[in-house]
């Protein structure tokens, strides 16, 4: 799946294994699942991203998936948003250690940075419940752009419960995807919302 940027790949998942975890930005019990939890997951999210296109990666954390999606697409430009300054340190480093030129980082909340920042495609990976969570992705979405939450088993739940909160924002549509479906073990599960006109 990662073809010619799987030495890339590797190179961040040493990151993640390392400094990473040093930095508590992932515990360590996640480093013998890096490979099928965190960066399999995340790259399968590029088949559901229109290129070229921009992108802001909500809640950066680590990097997951904003880092594997900049390495896989680099016509994409990526955004990394996070607020804490440690995780800020820690995306720098990974953006000049992996030599990615088509990413940036910047520390910021989403609610701070609503009319400042958009994109075509945000993403978000274990950032809030959906409720919370569409009014700040939505913020940052260009109109007719896309929201990609990835979710886990609980996702159709989610979008139940929200679907008041969907309808006050105006969304066009909501599904769930799983992309990566009969190529990885575990596929992702994507709540993907397209805002409106």
């Amino acid at each position: 799946m990662f073809g010619a940027v799987l030495p890339l790949i590797r190179r961040y998942a040493a990151l993640l294994a390392g400094p990473s975890v040093e930095r508590g930005l992932i515990g360590p019990s996640e480093v013998p699942r890096l490979w099928e939890r965190h960066l399999l997951n995340s790259g399968v999210v590029a088949e559901l991203v229109p290129h070229p296109s921009e992108l802001i990666d909500l809640g950066s954390g680590a990097g997951l998936p904003g880092i594997v999606l900049a390495l896989l697409m680099p016509d994409v430009r990526v955004t990394l948003l996070e607020p804490m300054l440690r995780r800020t340190a820690f995306l720098t480093q990974c953006l000049e250690t992996l030599g990615i030129t088509s990413a940036r980082v910047i520390r910021g909340r989403a609610e701070d940075c609503a009319g400042e920042l958009q994109a075509d495609v945000v993403t978000a990976r274990a950032v809030a419940p959906l409720t919370r969570l569409a009014p700040l992705a939505l913020g940052l979405v260009r109109p007719g752009g896309t929201v990609l939450a990835i979710k886990g088993s609980r996702a159709a739940e989610e979008v139940v419960a929200a679907r008041p909160v969907l309808r006050r924002l105006g969304v066009r549509s909501v599904d769930v995807v799983r992309p990566g479906s009969g190529k990885v073990d575990q596929a992702a599960t994507v709540v993907r919302i397209t805002a409106g006109p």
